[in-house]
């Protein structure tokens, strides 16, 4: 079977995630706006392959034509609703012209009036140098937006909580401002002293709240289920951590290692930010990983919600540390040349009335409040409140809320947590996305959603061109991942969420003679050409309680008692960790143009994330990372690791992943094998559970010399070392030139391999003119000597190993 890249990728599984699934919205109606139904025609294919993409820099440019002046705005935004980009690389989407049409109006309309209100977009994301608490000349300004409240106060250790001397006062806008004075020479608020916003509702009752915009927020920990306060948090400069380090440079591909810092220790307590960049930064480093994904970064009150249920958007969580602990860690990523990314949340809020936003919405109208009111604001599957993105306020704070962890602490970039959500009225619940375009253009797209993350895109890469912004999406929404430009969302990547639901029926519902090639590869394969995915086998999903990670569902009860080397592995253990290198590497090296991993999956974490919670005894027992067990020699858990290493520096070597050369040559059935060239490398995955095959025929594209470049099979992966390494594999010519139907399996060459069987082993094609030679015991003065015979370093690889005694036993290579 020959099969391109699919050129088509929708997922066909309901919304499902550790948020649950709701099975009783109602859809709520919209405010009344221009919205056309379309018809029902099915569209299956959508990108040409000579189409190309838009550079990041280009993604507001239209925009900015267009609010050049008031007579332009007219003329050349009536011309751009004709042309929108988007319609000319996927021409499918022309039945749905008006639908685009209007949302890119109100985005450019949105924009103009930043232009003319706020001094533009990016002014207009600097909320925070206004709300909340600012160092002005003498004092310090604290603003507070609560346009329902009748009178308000600041209160806090500052006036012993007796707000009676330092009433607010509200402007036109329901802004609610005050001045604190120094006094003595010194802030009249001290450094990491408690605030919190008083104010009277209409009820004339009065509530005290945590501030809106608070940078900083604690509890007191020997009280339980005790109220947060807010942090007034102006460290001294002697006391503020002063960033050392550049942003590493965007990578051609992320590998992304998603990570929660709380549960990163090996010890049941919560761990810290330092912690976490002293003892497991290291450790992602060593495994060739380029990109950090810190979870559950913003403040949350409930531990177990895994970060989701934020209460103070611009607070880092304190149980980990201070916000200088926090730019510690980053700082201390970007030494070792791993970018950060944060999984932002501006999908729903938490429902906490005294700890977070909800607590400001007091009955009023959604004009007056950050959320919507009635059903369509609360989330009843997730027991949270839903933003209101069409209000001025609310499109501050979150566009505000995203400069400000870029600006303030160095984030590379996002992952957006519950897309979905956000881009339909039904937020994706009980919906099985079949790829039809009218399931994404219609009424029931919230194109106030929509229009902010097309804002939050364009500002993201306009404060950090070379940024990454990725999508939790499962619906799978066409042109999500398409520049703003274009009249798209204009994220960089999506996460192709239907992979690791595949690998979960496979492992739970199907043996090893049901697996099927075809549908592995096209599962794998099936994407939006020209939209980015991040591909992942399991993220903290699956890893959490009630699931099972897949070395779990390989193994089970088995990693208690089999994982020693000192005795031999059993049928159970062999299987497991030669499927779970194999079902890792082959979702990397086809599901997508970047890969993500949740810590510790790595080396086949056991057992299941479990948060403390009442159901559990409030323990802590298995809300860790037991790191002890990769680093004990004797344990397999090891061999996991090493591979895991050693499929991303392939990576690094060969660059598959942002290659758009991605070819599946064969998927046979019968002998559970899968052939397939990412890139100029040949991969072979042999997923047969018995059979091994000898002088097994794959296809490629270029002739020549192939060489082994990575094999599952080797010992020091826990394999059983039966592919040769220094075997040279020369192709043959196959068919007629040009004509693809005589060739083997529609490529040009081919050339012959082992395969055992449950092996994946990838070739790469030997360049002549830079052969690697092996020197063995050569000493550092000889390599001189070596040098000699070539110049300007064009000669070969030259591959040394034993060195000196002291020295590691591993090889170095150098360019010589």
């Amino acid at each position: 079977m020959f099969s391109l890249v699919r050129v088509l990728s929708f997922s066909t599984s309901s919304l499902s995630s550790h948020k649950g699934v709701r099975n009783d919205l109602q859809i709520a109606k919209q405010q009344p706006r221009v919205v056309v139904r379309f018809g029902s025609r099915h569209r299956h294919f959508l990108y040409s392959s000579t189409t190309s993409i838009c550079g990041k820099e280009e993604s507001c440019s239209y925009m900015s034509a267009v609010l050049t002046d008031d007579n332009l705005i007219v003329t050349t935004a009536d011309e751009e609703m004709e042309h929108i980009g988007i319609l000319s690389v996927d021409p499918g989407l022309e039945p749905h012209k008006d639908h685009f049409k209007y949302r890119v109006r109100r985005y450019a309309d949105q924009l103009k009036l930043f232009e003319e209100h706020e001094g533009g977009l990016e002014e207009f994301a600097k909320g925070y140098l206004k709300f909340g608490f600012n160092r002005v000349e003498g004092g310090i300004v604290y603003r507070e937006w609560a346009p329902a409240a009748q009178e308000a106060q600041l209160i806090g250790d500052f006036n012993e909580w007796d707000g009676s001397n330092h009433k607010m006062e509200k402007n036109q806008f329901g802004v609610w401002s005050i001045k604190i004075p120094d006094s003595g020479g010194n802030p009249g608020i001290p450094h990491n002293s408690r605030v919190k916003f008083r104010f009277k509702h209409g009820d004339g009752v009065w509530v005290d709240r945590v501030p809106a915009w608070i940078r900083y927020a604690t509890v007191d920990p020997t009280s339980f289920a005790a109220p947060y306060d807010g942090v007034y948090w102006d460290p001294p400069s002697s006391e503020r951590y002063h960033f050392k380090h550049p942003r590493p440079p965007n990578p051609v591909a992320p590998r992304i290692y998603e990570a929660h810092v709380g549960m990163s220790s090996s010890e049941p307590s919560v761990s810290s930010y330092r912690e976490f960049a002293d003892n497991v930064l290291p450790r992602i480093r060593a495994n060739n990983y380029n990109t950090v994904q810190l979870m559950a970064v913003m403040e949350h009150s409930y531990y177990a919600s895994f970060g989701y249920h934020v209460t103070n958007f611009f607070a880092v969580s304190s149980r980990s540390g201070t916000p200088e602990d926090l730019k510690y860690l980053i700082d201390k990523a970007h030494s070792l040349g791993l970018r950060v990314l944060m999984d932002v949340v501006h999908s729903h809020a938490s429902n906490n009335f005294t700890d977070g936003l909800n607590g400001f919405d007091v009955g009023q109208s959604s004009h007056d409040s950050y959320f919507h009111t009635g059903e369509r604001g609360y989330h009843k599957l997730w027991d949270s409140r839903l933003f209101n993105y069409a209000n001025w306020e609310v499109l501050r704070f979150l566009l505000s809320n995203l400069r400000w962890w870029i600006e303030e602490f160095k984030f590379d970039g996002f992952r957006f947590d519950g897309v979905t959500s956000m881009l339909y009225h039904h937020h994706g619940i009980n919906m099985a996305f079949t790829g039809d375009y009218n399931e994404y253009f219609c009424e029931v797209t919230d194109v106030d959603a929509v229009v902010y993350l097309m804002l939050a895109n364009c500002l993201i890469h306009n404060i950090l061109p070379d940024a990454t912004v990725i999508a939790e999406d499962v619906s799978g929404m066409p042109v999500l991942g398409r520049p703003v430009s274009e009249g798209a969302v204009g994220f960089d990547y999506r996460l192709a969420m239907a992979i690791p639901d595949k690998w979960i029926d496979y492992l739970k519902n199907k043996n090893d003679q049901e697996w099927s090639m075809n549908e592995i590869s096209g599962t794998l394969t099936n994407r939006r050409y020209s939209e980015k995915c991040i591909s992942y086998a399991e993220s903290h999903d699956q890893a959490i309680v009630g699931d099972k990670t897949i070395a779990f569902f390989l193994m089970d009860k088995e990693m208690y008692s089999g994982m020693s080397c000192l005795t031999e592995a059993s049928p159970t253990i062999e299987r497991g960790i030669a499927l779970h290198k194999m079902i890792h590497f082959i979702t990397m090296a086809l599901g997508g143009e970047g890969y993500l991993n949740f810590m510790g999956n790595e080396f086949g974490h056991p057992e299941w994330v479990d948060f403390p919670r009442e159901g559990n005894g409030w323990s802590y027992e298995k809300c860790r990372r037991q790191w002890d067990l990769v680093d004990t020699e004797h344990l397999r858990y090891k061999f996991m690791n090493a591979f895991d290493r050693a499929m991303n520096l392939l990576d690094e070597k060969y660059h598959f992943l942002s290659s758009t050369k991605q070819i599946v040559s064969s998927a046979n059935e019968e002998d559970k094998v899968i052939v397939f060239e990412r890139g100029d490398l040949v991969f072979v995955f042999n997923f047969h559970p018995e059979n091994a095959y000898d002088g097994y025929k794959v296809g490629c594209d270029l002739p020549g010399k192939y060489r082994v470049a990575l094999d599952s099979d080797a010992r020091e992966f826990g394999g059983h070392g039966r592919v040769g390494h220094n075997i040279d594999h020369f192709t043959s010519p196959e068919g007629i030139p040009g004509v693809p139907e005589t060739n083997f399996n529609n490529r040009p060459n081919s050339f012959k391999v082992l395969s055992p069987s449950r092996t994946c082993v990838v070739y790469y094609r030997v360049d002549e003119s830079k052969e690697t030679l092996v020197a063995e015991d050569v000493d550092e003065d000889n390599l001189e000597e070596l040098a000699s015979a070539e110049k300007d370093n064009a000669g070969p690889t030259v591959i040394v190993s034993g060195l000196k005694e002291e020295e590691e036993a591993e090889e170095t290579t150098r360019q010589i």
